[in-house]
């Protein structure tokens, strides 16, 4: 049967279930993960905004999903927006993210889950924010980017940031590669705009943005901020920057307070 990456019905909770301990024990144990402000997260629909550190599937995707899968339990109605890179460029990739809940990231699909009363996990920042140079490690980069802004509006819920620091160890990404990018044509048949070039285990040199980064056990901080209510009326253009500030204030008294 042909791939769909756009079908709600390929979410497993069984699957979730299975894996939610390996994915406790390992933030926990491995990334030392520590956990502030869970109290914020609804029940009920809502977008979820995070910030991306350490390449597409850094480890703060992990920690992220682990998180909501605790606190929102694994049959819980949570999708994440995935890439087209990941989701449409390798298939039997696509189709596991798919059973995990990802689908292809467009405001259409996050409207249709929050219509079905779940939840949506998004990235703005995209690969400009994973793939962001490690002097900017500590700055939130969200783009021009506010689909997620007009979903939640559509739909009447709120937006919850969550925000996590340490991931960006993962690797030191020393050229984004926006040229690279460019010449090679990825926004047209990847819709990506970066090509980076980083240090990493276990290559070495970690060239492009389809190489995964081994983690390493560094600590991991992830904040959960209150939910922001969103108007119908409301500007998306100054609601993405007030989101954007709340996540750069929290981002950096994370940054500040150093390992847990």
């Amino acid at each position: 049967m042909a791939f769909d990456p756009d079908r709600l019905d390929r979410r497993d909770a069984e699957l979730i279930a299975t894996l939610l301990p390996l994915v406790r024990r390992f933030c926990q144990r491995y990334l030392r993960l520590h956990r502030e402000g869970v109290e914020h997260l609804p029940q009920g629909s809502a977008v979820f905004v995070g910030n991306h550190n350490g390449g597409i599937f850094g480890p703060d995707l992990l920690c992220t999903l682990g998180t909501l899968w605790d606190a929102l339990g694994a049959g819980a109605p949570l999708y994440a927006m995935a890439h087209d890179f990941a989701m449409r460029q390798f298939v039997p990739l696509g189709r596991l993210l798919q059973r995990l809940g990802a689908l292809r990231a467009c405001p259409e699909n996050a409207a249709r889950v929050l219509e079905a009363g779940g939840q949506v996990l998004v990235y703005p920042g995209g690969d400009l924010e994973a793939y962001r140079h490690a002097a900017l490690r500590d700055r939130i980069v969200l783009g021009e980017r506010t689909g997620f802004v007009r979903v939640a509006q559509r739909a009447g819920v709120p937006i919850v940031p969550i925000v996590a620091h340490g991931a960006h160890r993962s690797a030191y990404i020393f050229h984004e590669g926006a040229a690279i990018a460019r010449a090679l044509g990825l926004h047209r048949w990847g819709r990506l705009d970066r090509f980076p070039l980083a240090l990493a285990l276990p290559w070495g040199l970690a060239v492009g943005p389809w190489t995964p980064y081994l983690p390493l056990p560094f600590p991991i901080r992830l904040r959960v901020l209150p939910p922001m209510a969103v108007a119908p009326d409301d500007d998306p253009t100054a609601t993405r920057e007030r989101v954007r500030a709340r996540m750069q204030a929290a981002l950096d008294e994370l940054a500040c307070a150093g390992p847990a």
